[in-house]
């Protein structure tokens, strides 16, 4: 018997350049869109974009298995999408607008 309750509904599922997906609930993106970034509830779009095309990802300097992808929000800074990826798949941490590019490793493009 299938999940289909709400939290489990897949609002999206993107193929990364870094070759793994990462799969964001309805309830997640609620959560992040009402909680921690309410700035970002109309910017569905941008993320997707910055998960799937990315202008540049770093990795995170405290966790390894966290990266950053960074979107052009056209001279206005950035939209930083924050993914931690686990055992091959990975899942949104959050998502907010940012002046600046955090320090990291470049990963992509190289």
């Amino acid at each position: 018997m299938a999940d289909d309750s709400p939290e489990r509904q897949v609002l999206f599922e993107i193929q990364t350049p870094l070759n793994f997906c990462v799969r964001v609930t309805r309830s997640y993106w609620e959560v992040i869109t009402t909680v921690k970034h309410p700035v970002m509830a109309e910017h569905e779009s941008v993320v997707r974009e910055a998960l799937e095309n990315p202008d540049e990802i770093r990795q995170s300097r405290q966790d390894q298995a966290v990266y950053l992808f960074y979107k052009s929000k056209q001279g206005r800074g950035w939209v930083c999408a924050v993914v931690k990826r686990l055992d091959g798949e990975g899942f949104l941490i959050t998502t907010y607008p940012t002046e600046a590019i955090k320090e990291g490793v470049r990963v992509w493009p190289k």
